[in-house]
């Protein structure tokens, strides 16, 4: 009997002790998913993303076989590394050609400034026997008054000056000919330029014959072999450019109010689940197919219903990787999931000035 009072006092306060344990575990559940919320937007994170990097058609300024191939399939090459061959054997006659006209055509620059040095020797000497000539019948006109010289004299000595003088400008337009077939402006003769531009052109394409690589990448799909015909203009293999990877993650849209360029990105591949990259973002998308308000023959495509539940869309968030390390290359088409961490450091003061 003497135990009950004690037992009915302990009851209120045990269930007093449990409400407040109730309630705490309450404000804490609200405080965790108040905290909990706030990194969820603070730090948007997503594992719809996916590793991609720039492919690049590869295809020859020439056409012809292919007679070397010293590359394989997702072999990693250098720039200037050498991809493939087209037979440049067609090209070389050209260029030889072409080099043949070269000279052909020095030739004929040293005969034609040999010609206009003749023409304007034979000018020269025109011009001396016209001086002459007129000196002569200027000393005889004045004898003609006094009987000292025939008219027929005088006449024939003019005639010898018009004959001169007719004889001169026939050499000036020799001269000019022989200019214009010289084909001289100022210091460049269109001529030899012509020449060498055809010399300049065959040479470009014994050149095209050997296919390099432009920049640091993989060749990948590689579907060709010797003996192959590659046409002028088409795609003969894939290059997968290695200088810029980045990550196409696709976010909520009510994500990208707390998504800026220049934001710190931690990234983790499926490939490497326990090795992080870095990244930064460098633009969100601003555009997005929809069914839904597409164009169609100039009006609008409207559906007719709306569902009641409304789906946020996705919109793509460009991450450039940074730091690449050879120990885990990356893979065009690897699955990412990536966080993004906000401005650091130096990262912060530019994002604010944005």
């Amino acid at each position: 009997m003497p135990d009950e009072p004690s037992e009915q006092a302990s009851g209120p306060i045990i269930r007093i002790a449990g409400g407040l344990v109730g309630a705490l575990i309450v404000i804490a559940a609200i405080a965790i998913a108040i905290y909990v919320t706030r990194l969820y937007y603070l730090y948007p994170r997503t594992d719809d993303a996916y590793v991609r990097a720039n492919v690049v058609g590869i295809a020859p300024h020439v056409s012809g076989p292919i007679v070397d191939l010293p590359v394989h399939d997702n072999q990693h090459v250098r720039p200037g590394e050498l991809l493939f061959v087209v037979d440049p054997r067609p090209y070389k006659s050209v260029l030889d050609r072409a080099e043949a006209e070269l000279a052909l055509t020095n030739l004929q620059i040293k005969a034609l400034e040999d010609a206009i040095r003749a023409a304007e020797a034979r000018r020269a000497q025109l011009a001396a026997t016209a001086a002459y000539d007129k000196q002569y019948l200027d000393r005889i006109e004045p004898l003609l008054n006094r009987h000292f010289v025939t008219a027929n004299d005088v006449f024939n000595a003019r005639s010898r000056v018009r004959a001169d003088e007719a004889a001169i400008d026939n050499a000036r337009s020799e001269v000019r000919r022989a200019q214009n077939d010289l084909g001289q402006y100022g210091d460049i003769n269109a001529r030899r330029k012509a020449a060498e531009a055809a010399v300049y052109d065959a040479k470009l394409n014994v050149d095209y014959c050997y296919v390099r690589a432009p920049f640091d990448a993989y060749v990948t799909n590689l579907n060709i072999a010797v003996g192959q015909y590659a046409n002028e203009g088409r795609q003969v293999l894939s290059l997968v450019d290695n200088r810029t990877w980045y990550v196409m993650a696709n976010f909520r849209e009510n994500f990208l109010a707390h998504i800026r360029p220049g934001m710190s990105v931690d990234v983790y591949l499926l490939s490497y689940p326990n090795h992080r990259f870095r990244g930064v973002v460098q633009g969100v998308g601003w555009a997005l197919y929809q069914n839904n308000g597409a164009s169609i023959e100039g009006l609008p495509k409207v559906e007719p219903t709306l569902n009641w539940v409304r789906l946020s869309q996705r919109f793509p968030v460009r991450i450039i990787l940074e730091d690449p390390d050879p120990a885990y290359p990356f893979r065009m088409g690897a699955t990412a999931v990536v966080t993004i961490q906000g401005f650091r450091g130096s990262e912060r003061v530019r994002g604010s000035q944005h």
